[in-house]
């Protein structure tokens, strides 16, 4: 995404700021202007970039536990924000590790909730669920054992719209070893929330609508093959599945829901990629054997683009990443390649999400979620 000018002084920041390093204002992001508010009046008021003031408050969560830098309408029926309302268990803080690592999940998982507000797709939560629509909710979990040992008894994965997530996977140490450990090219918490949530966005937007789960049969393939087979094979290193210029990742082999889910994901990581590049007015030239280079032009909206137009432009720009990240001795930001069949698959997920926004509906907030 693109960086926030601070509201008092212009000057350019993260998203996830809390305290301007520029004038030392405090600072909330409000999702009903997409910009970022800054306290004002000797701390009586949230005042935006123009000086306009809103009836806002800050997020439970940053009273609570100085976790979140949302701001919430003093109107709403829940003190949480529009990310930190669909938590629906939180890890054990009294583990001296788990604060600061639950302080990272939840970065991830606001920045995974700008793309979907941006994007326009559904985000139910658990107590607005009802006749053909399922909420999204996440526990966020402590594992003793992944702690001890590092062989974890707490798996990250979707069952129903419930996200769960192994708290272990926010320390940067042992998620490189188990990304190493599974070959993996890239492993992030926000790649587990964009790929978790395609999960959810599959049984809400493909599985109970026919014509979907036809375009997606035709795209993907058959939904309905074995998934512990396809899961067994998959692990079990016999050399029966190849990574090939059909699938956007290695994973993505092992199944259609992986596919979607790994395809979803990484819409999600070129939408915002791209979105940051905008942001920045960033422009390169095109790449050999491209018809486009990266343009900056107010008309290319990556959250609206259609696929065609998002691979043209992460052509010339992953090559450029890739070059900076190297002459820093790092490997490859961006690790992947978009062939053609990726390409179709991921226009699949753009046109589900371009329909999903054109019929949908504002949701309601949802009560505080209860520590674990």
């Amino acid at each position: 995404m693109r960086a926030f000018p601070c509201p008092n002084c212009s000057r350019l920041n993260h998203f996830e700021v809390r305290v301007c390093p520029g004038c030392n204002a405090t600072v909330g992001f409000d999702p009903a202007i997409d910009a970022f508010r800054f306290l004002a009046d000797a701390a009586t008021v949230w005042r935006d970039r123009a000086g306009h003031t809103a009836d806002v408050v800050v997020c439970a969560n940053n009273n609570d536990f100085q976790i979140c830098n949302w701001l919430v309408d003093a109107a709403s029926a829940t003190p949480l924000c529009q990310a930190c309302r669909h938590n629906r268990t939180i890890p054990d803080l009294s583990e001296p590790s788990v604060p600061v690592r639950w302080a990272k999940i939840e970065a991830a998982k606001r920045r995974l909730f700008y793309s979907l507000i941006r994007l326009g797709l559904p985000r139910e939560t658990k107590a607005q669920e009802g006749a053909g629509v399922q909420g999204l909710a996440f526990d966020f979990l402590y594992d003793a054992q992944a702690e001890q040992d590092g062989n974890p008894k707490i798996y990250t994965g979707h069952d129903g719209g419930i996200i769960t997530l192994n708290l272990i996977e926010a320390d940067d140490a042992q998620r490189e070893r188990i990304r190493l450990a599974m070959r993996e090219p890239y492993r992030t918490l926000l790649g587990h929330f964009r790929h978790e949530v395609g999960h959810h966005y599959w049984s809400r937007l493909i599985e109970n609508d026919p014509a979907q789960l036809d375009a997606f049969r035709a795209v993907f393939g058959d939904e309905r093959e074995d998934y512990q087979q396809a899961l067994q094979s998959h692990y079990s290193d016999d050399g029966s599945k190849i990574w090939t210029d059909d699938f956007v990742s290695y994973y993505a082999t092992m199944h259609p829901w992986e596919d979607f889910a790994e395809t979803f994901a990484h819409y999600l990581h070129m939408v915002d990629v791209l979105a940051t590049a905008g942001g920045f007015d960033l422009s390169l030239a095109t790449m050999p054997g491209q018809d486009e280079g990266l343009a900056e032009h107010s008309a290319f909206d990556p959250y609206t683009a259609d696929a065609r137009a998002l691979a043209d432009a992460m052509g010339p720009l992953a090559f450029a990443m890739n070059a900076i990240n190297r002459s820093m001795g790092q490997p490859d930001l961006y690790p992947f390649r978009l062939s053609n069949a990726v390409v179709t698959k991921i226009a699949f997920v753009q046109q589900m999400v371009t329909t999903a926004r054109n019929a949908r509906s504002a949701p309601e907030p949802e009560p505080h979620a209860v520590a674990a």
